[in-house]
């Protein structure tokens, strides 16, 4: 990296997933220079289907982001197998009408064009693989796999789940293994019979079947996927298609149709893995951001949604900051990761617990489950309440951020000007 200019730091990000690439631009508006290093020759999405909550999708309007025609609002209700509806995640007016509803439905990889479309030239490095980095007080130094050693005075490690950085800084601790897997796909078949607007999360015994309008480069058309469990040291090597098929085959209209209507090459698996929180992401001049500090299973549907939210709250905590400075580059780091621990955990921790309510409840236990569910109020309050409690409390954390960082702004242009 060339030297920094005066007034200005110099900051490297690892990876360049939704928090990478979100913390770039956000430190790129802060007035800091900034790279971002991809060991890939590209970055590559890792998934095809995609749900993201309103505050992402604000912060990335505020990054620079086209969020024009960004995906399908939806509302959302959790459902039964048979259809009958046990929650429903009601939102603001507000809210509706300036994000369509709790969620919109998009593929990942318009989510990765767009951010791609945003970052400046320059910023962006692939194939850069980073072997180690070592770090003091005076600054951090990576060492690259070509020989070459580049200095910067922040270090953000936003490289997934098996972070380089994350365990540099806190060890390796084992990932927790969900034992369930998910299979989803998309489709823009046009015959279908299903509404659109609407995200639906429906569980069965012991599968889950849930569906969701999309809308990907002006095309409208439904995202789904069926999860159940699956032992998660052994080997899958079913057929897709027709283990989606026969998961989705007791849900109510139309996930069995949407499934059927789905091309095979539009088809994806993953396990489900997480990590437990950690209690603290930064140490010295390095932090973490993404899934390389709360790695989330998508039980959530909000890892790339809170990935963004990090980028984003990180390089507004580095706005105003002289990063020559570590005592200022501590706080700053301290003061990004202070509010972002308890959202994350809850949501990884939230997550966990319903695939196991879902998925892993002794089999004689899932009618009283179910009868819980379908005539108590206790999903209600734990998902229908609480997810619009927390977008709600994300948008207004953005709102005081962007003041801060406005003011900030403000008092830069004058002190230039001056």
């Amino acid at each position: 990296m060339s030297p920094a200019r005066a007034g200005r730091g110099r900051v490297v990000v690892i990876g360049a997933g939704p928090a990478g690439m979100a913390a770039a631009l956000s430190v790129h508006q802060a007035g800091h220079d900034v790279i971002v290093l991809e060991r890939y020759h590209q970055a590559r999405p890792a998934g095809n289907v995609l749900n993201l909550w309103p505050p992402p999708i604000k912060a990335l309007g505020l990054l620079g982001v086209d969020t024009q025609d960004l995906g399908a609002g939806c509302y959302s209700e959790f459902r039964s197998a048979a259809g009958r509806t046990r929650v429903r995640v009601n939102l603001p007016d507000q809210i509706v009408r300036d994000y369509g509803g709790g969620f919109i439905g998009m593929l990942r990889p318009e989510l990765y064009e767009r951010l791609l479309a945003a970052l400046p030239p320059g910023i962006l490095q692939v194939d850069r693989t980073v072997n180690s980095f070592d770090a003091d007080e005076t600054g951090v130094r990576l060492h690259m796999a070509d020989g070459e050693v580049i200095e910067a005075d922040v270090l953000v490690g936003a490289d997934g789940i098996d972070s380089l950085v994350r365990r540099a800084l806190w060890g390796d601790v084992p990932k927790r293994e969900h034992n369930l897997h998910v299979i989803a796909g998309f489709t823009f078949d046009p015959t279908v019979p299903a509404e659109r607007g609407l995200y639906i999360i429906s569980h069965g015994r012991a599968v889950q079947g849930s569906w969701t309008s999309i809308r990907d480069k002006g095309r409208d058309g439904f995202q789904w996927w069926v999860l159940g469990a699956h032992d998660g040291r052994t080997e899958f090597t079913g057929d897709l298609h027709a283990t989606a098929t026969k998961m989705g085959a007791g849900f109510a209209t139309p996930l069995p149709q949407l499934i059927a209507a789905t091309e095979p090459g539009n088809v994806q698996r993953w396990v489900l893995r997480d990590r437990k929180p950690l209690k603290q992401w930064s140490k010295g001049r390095a932090t973490l951001a993404g899934d390389a500090a709360h790695p989330t299973s998508p039980y959530a549907a909000y890892g790339a949604g809170m990935a963004t939210e990090d980028g984003y709250f990180l390089g507004r905590a580095l706005a105003g900051v002289d990063l020559s400075d570590y005592t200022a580059v501590r706080a700053a780091l301290d003061a990004f990761e202070t509010p972002r621990k308890p959202h994350t955990a809850r949501q990884v921790q939230q997550a966990y617990l319903l695939g196991k309510v879902f998925h892993h409840a002794p089999a004689p236990l899932r009618p009283v489950r179910d009868a819980i569910l379908d005539r108590t109020p206790f999903l209600q309050k734990v998902v229908g309440e609480s997810s619009p409690g927390e977008i709600l409390a994300q948008i207004a954390a953005i709102d005081e951020a962007e003041q801060r960082f406005t003011a900030i702004r403000g008092s830069d242009t004058q002190t230039g000007a001056a």
